[in-house]
């Protein structure tokens, strides 16, 4: 077996090694050495040792027994605390078991399992998922790998997703996005992240927090990786493969990038540098390249200040499914639901159609702007320190900085990615986020692999954490 933690091995050599008599076993048990020696990252709430054991002793069955097993056989994925998955209970974020009424695992995991991965654990989750920066008073807060000396955030909502790729415990991670769920943690832990368009995946079996804008996602350190989880899952590219072909564009040549100026706007040092450097890559490798402003932004930006759909939709899940939960939420989100619980009926339902307005204004500016993809810094700031947001109005601020680049792309119900374009000043990872037409999936995947081609895979790019093992 190879001695090299998860997150140095791509996708190829991963998989022979998933493939050998034994191997998915021995990848199993080389994931759960690094979630025992990484406990204080707290990338998990919940490890099943044996559990995980019998997943890879299963999978490794299927290998032997059939040579075309499923591509992820036996490969370790982590799961978001908001899935449910059989034996784990689904906490949420919050400190109760809400089995009773989240029973069933959803369409996305399923299909996961059926092509038989290995689950290595559940991990962090802000609470209800609702908000960026990755922080929970009821548990430990992930920590950022990418500063050795001081702890900081690793993003959210999915906060652990991002911790668990890098701390060596799995190759693929489930999260989920709202309003950058998926790709704020990706970007600020050097992860690949993918936004799936509302609607394309199911979210049957994921605790709601906006079912207007929640969408399931994927995260992993190799391209390789998330367009294989894509196939496992998407319901279109499973049905007819040939139709991935077809959409599936194989380099950056030609393509038409819009960078999206509004998106640079309050950008900490180091970060623009950086999102400019890999678009310099990308524009030798023959993308064209044309600065665009376009003022649905603005507009998308201004409903976000003031609590989009996404808000209205979380008070009124707890009010009315949770109520017993109000008061015992994280103080970070309580001290917004007041101004949540004010929203008429008559005014959430002018922002919904504000939304449907958005998106066809952004669909017909692309087309004006001649620009196949939207693409900036997928988060304007560093990751903030632990204590630096102990402070509630400290988290306010850099939680509406985190989000307010990723938002757009749920708000315009957009499909993307993010990859590492870099680091900033500070040594921390830098995203670049690409973000194509409604419906656009499979091409926004093709296009990742593409990109990957130019600028690399994470760790390549990157290289390895100061806290990595």
């Amino acid at each position: 077996m190879s001695t090299k933690p998860l997150y140095a091995r791509n996708w190829a050599d991963l998989k022979a090694e998933i493939r050998r008599p034994g191997g998915a076993v021995a990848v199993a048990e080389q994931a759960l050495a690094a979630i025992e020696a990484n406990g204080e990252a707290n990338a998990y709430r919940k490890v099943d040792p044996e559990r995980v054991r019998a997943e890879a002793a299963a999978a490794g069955a299927r290998i032997a027994a059939d040579a075309s097993a499923p591509a992820l056989a036996g490969l370790p994925l982590s799961v978001k605390d908001l899935y449910v998955a059989e034996g784990y209970d689904t906490f949420a974020g919050t400190t109760m078991a809400l089995d009773a009424h989240f029973p069933t695992e959803g369409p996305v995991v399923r299909a996961l399992r059926t092509d038989s991965v290995v689950v290595t654990g559940k991990t962090h989750t802000v609470e209800f998922a609702f908000g960026g920066i990755g922080t929970n008073p009821h548990y430990p807060t992930p920590v950022n790998p990418w500063d050795g000396a001081t702890e900081r955030v690793s993003g959210g909502s999915s906060s652990g997703a991002g911790v668990s790729l890098w701390t060596g415990t799995a190759a693929l991670a489930l999260g989920s996005d709202t309003a950058g769920s998926v790709r704020v943690p990706a970007s600020l832990t050097g992860c690949i992240g993918l936004k799936t368009t509302h609607g394309r995946w199911s979210i049957d079996g994921i605790v709601p927090l906006s079912p207007s804008l929640d969408t399931a996602g994927v995260l992993a350190l190799d391209a390789e990786v998330v367009a294989e989880a894509f196939k496992a899952i998407d319901p279109v590219a499973k049905a007819d493969p040939r139709f991935v072909a077809r959409a599936w564009p194989g380099r950056v040549e030609g393509l038409r990038i819009g960078v999206l100026r509004q998106s640079y706007e309050g950008s900490e040092p180091g970060v623009a540098e950086a999102t400019d450097q890999a678009l310099k890559e990308l524009e030798a490798a023959g993308a064209v390249l044309k600065d665009v402003s376009l003022p649905v932004v603005d507009e998308a930006l201004a409903l976000f200040h003031v609590g989009g759909v996404a808000g209205v939709e979380f008070a009124a899940n707890i009010n009315n499914r949770f109520p017993e939960w109000r008061d015992a939420l994280d103080p970070n989100v309580l001290q917004r639901f007041a101004a949540i619980e004010q929203a008429t009926a008559v005014e959430y339902l002018r922002r919904l159609d504000a939304l449907a307005a958005m998106q066809a204004a952004g669909a017909r500016a692309m087309d004006a702007d001649g620009v196949d993809v939207l693409v900036g810094p997928t988060v304007p700031v560093h990751a903030p320190t632990v204590q630096e947001v102990a402070s509630p109005e400290r988290y306010v601020n850099r939680n509406l900085l985190a989000l307010r680049n990723t938002v757009v792309g749920n708000f315009l119900k957009l499909a993307g990615f993010t990859i590492p374009a870099g680091k900033d000043a500070l040594g921390l990872p830098v995203g670049l986020q690409m973000m194509a037409r409604t419906g656009a999936d499979i091409y926004a995947v093709g296009l990742l692999l593409a990109v990957a081609r130019v600028l690399g895979q994470p760790y390549d790019r990157l290289g390895a954490p100061p806290r990595a093992r």
